[in-house]
């Protein structure tokens, strides 16, 4: 279980934005307790996690962020890696006057908590790992393939890579989070996606942390949570058969419920 840092939110909005250093940084900051910030993935912005933060329940301060080129985000249009993201997350935390807190991420955003937890373990209460890898090249003839389409043929991809066939059914009752870019901004997301590579550094992350992962993932493979386990010293690995990229949202209800447990947050 990990250890509780409390806080209470100001009210919510969709809209806020707060200085981080150069950049103004769009985020929703909703409910009091537990802080748990919530890193959206490549293709997404800080409303990804609607269905998951709508189950979370009482005693979790849930905060989701635009990254640079995300959302209403203002950054300057310079090159960026991974490692830049983590210390804009931190930063994030000062603007927020948070001394630690509970990382949540998903695909891209969680190869962002990995940097962040790498770089600055005394801000980093636990990660929750979820659908991610620790290596680009781990999946990266699939990631490739999505990320070379168009937005408008990404959009109509995206299903059968995030979605099980169940899921798919669904569809029209789920929110699409699959952020428009310019060139020049999904270029540069993509150029700091292919340098994530932490395989040979996972078992510097000393914090407590979850890794949860679908079986039938295409574009973050299973191995590459098996591995997160087997090398990270303090891991544990919960399963969801036959999930597929997108569990935070089709599996939302088993995600909150995992993150309740191991954030030690008693049931609603």
């Amino acid at each position: 279980m990990a250890t509780q840092q409390v806080g209470r939110a100001p009210a919510e909005s969709t809209g806020s934005t707060v200085r981080v250093g150069e950049l103004e940084v769009g985020f929703i900051d909703g409910g009091g307790g537990v802080p748990l910030v919530l890193v959206h993935g490549g293709e997404s912005d800080r409303t990804q996690f609607a269905t998951l933060r709508a189950r979370l329940g009482a005693g979790i301060r849930a905060i989701s962020y635009d990254q640079r080129d995300s959302g209403i985000t203002v950054n300057p249009p310079a090159p960026y890696t991974l490692e830049v993201l983590a210390d804009d997350l931190v930063a994030l935390l000062d603007a927020l006057e948070l001394q630690s807190a509970h990382l949540l991420g998903t695909s891209f955003g969680g190869a962002v908590a990995q940097h962040a937890a790498l770089r600055h373990p005394e801000r980093v209460a636990s990660l929750i790992l979820v659908a991610t890898t620790p290596s680009f090249a781990m999946g990266s003839e699939a990631v490739d393939e999505l990320l070379n389409m168009s937005h408008d043929d990404r959009r109509t991809a995206a299903a059968d890579f995030f979605f099980t066939p169940e899921g798919q059914a669904e569809l029209h009752a789920r929110p699409q989070t699959l952020t428009a870019r310019n060139p020049e901004q999904s270029a540069r997301r993509h150029d700091a996606a292919r340098q994530h590579e932490v395989r040979d550094r996972l078992g510097e992350i000393a914090v407590p942390t979850l890794i949860v992962h679908g079986t039938a993932d295409r574009l973050a493979p299973y191995a590459g949570a098996v591995l997160m386990e087997q090398r990270i010293p303090n891991a544990e690995l919960r399963s969801i058969e036959g999930g597929r990229h997108a569990i935070a949202v089709e599996f939302a209800d088993t995600i909150a419920r995992c993150v309740r447990e191991f954030l030690g947050v008693n049931a609603a």
